[in-house]
């Protein structure tokens, strides 16, 4: 049945093929449609089941908004002081939101808050069009990046992830191709700026977002991704933990309630800690050896003793203390009386 509703299909002008639904089926399913860990290092797979499966995101899709705002921002192309002006289609967005006004300007900064903690869908539609300029030229942005990271069986029709309308297409992926947007989260060296908050004021804090990721402060070394859920797409999870300096990513697509969806993540990173090799000990500093039995040999500078000057009065100094001193030797060697007669003599 998936299979006949798999279609090639181009979007907003993209030269590209992908998966697509004509409509939206029912596909969360017990455990999940899909999942997978792998190790962050190098992507190598530890576990995976049905990992190509096809699925609905939702709400995760929002972390390849959050992606191309951080690059922009790495790029300085925006800043996040930047002030961005709600408009009226972003402040009309349903669903999980900060219910923006139209005309209320927020930071760049505010709505990236906005977007990873409360799941805003408005917050997502304000950033796409202060980015792109329109809604249709971010989601082109989103394919395109999906394209070069290798998500080969994800579309994105949307910049939030919500359910589409009757007979209408909906962004889909699958475990791997969400495990691929993971590991070039990581790149971004903001990214847990927003991905490890469990709690933050929102408006002079007169709204209080709160993260839908329950691993976070449950689960040790957890601190990103996002979670996503609507009704046929059942509930996914992106999430990162890291332990030991070893770092993993595990999704978890179209779990059929929030607590399995939870339960199997725990799973996946646990077994994922398991198997993944240890890091290697620090290499150990071993010294120096400086050849010195050939006359060409130098000895590095750093190596070196330092230089003491040399003192001019040494030399005479020593002149007259040995003198003194053989001196005292002939004195008592000879008869006081044939000192005396010696130095009458002289």
């Amino acid at each position: 049945m998936i299979k006949r509703l798999l279609a090639v299909s181009c979007f907003a002008g993209l030269v590209c093929a992908g998966p697509t639904f004509a409509r939206t089926e029912q596909l969360a399913t017990n455990p999940y449609r899909g999942a997978i860990v792998i190790n962050a290092a190098d992507g190598a797979v530890l576990f995976e089941d049905n990992a190509d499966a096809i699925g609905y995101p939702a709400s995760v899709i929002k972390l390849m908004t959050l992606l191309l705002v951080l690059e922009k921002v790495d790029a300085g192309a925006i800043r996040l002081g930047e002030r961005v002006r709600v408009s009226a289609e972003a402040a009309r967005m349903g669903g999980s939101q900060v219910y923006l006004k139209e005309g209320e300007i927020f930071t760049v900064d505010e709505l990236l808050d906005a977007l990873m903690i409360q799941s805003a869908n408005d917050a997502a539609v304000a950033l796409a069009q202060h980015v792109a300029g329109t809604r249709e030229a971010f989601v082109k942005m989103m394919n395109q990046k999906a394209a070069a990271l290798g998500m080969k069986n994800t579309r994105f029709i949307s910049e939030h992830g919500l359910p589409p309308g009757a007979d209408a297409t909906p962004d889909v992926t699958t475990a791997r191709d969400l495990a691929l947007l993971g590991r070039a989260l990581l790149a971004q060296p903001l990214v847990f700026r927003y991905t490890a908050i469990k709690e933050r004021g929102f408006r002079n804090d007169s709204f209080i977002m709160r993260n839908h990721n329950n691993l976070l402060g449950e689960f040790e070394g957890v601190d990103g991704f996002k979670t996503g859920y609507f009704r046929a797409a059942g509930y996914s999870i992106l999430a990162t933990a890291q332990r030991n300096g070893v770092r993993l990513i595990a999704a978890v697509l179209g779990s059929e309630n929030r607590q399995l969806r939870d339960a199997k993540a725990r799973e996946l990173l646990t077994a994922g800690f398991l198997a993944a090799p240890p890091l290697p000990p620090p290499p150990q500093q071993t010294p120096t050896f400086v050849e010195t039995n050939k006359e060409t040999a130098e000895i590095p500078e750093e190596l070196a003793e330092p230089a003491t000057p040399r003192a001019w009065w040494r030399w005479p100094l020593m002149i007259v203390i040995v003198s003194g001193i053989g001196f005292f030797i002939y004195a008592r060697l000879r008869r006081p009386g044939d000192l005396k007669k010696g130095l009458l003599k002289r």
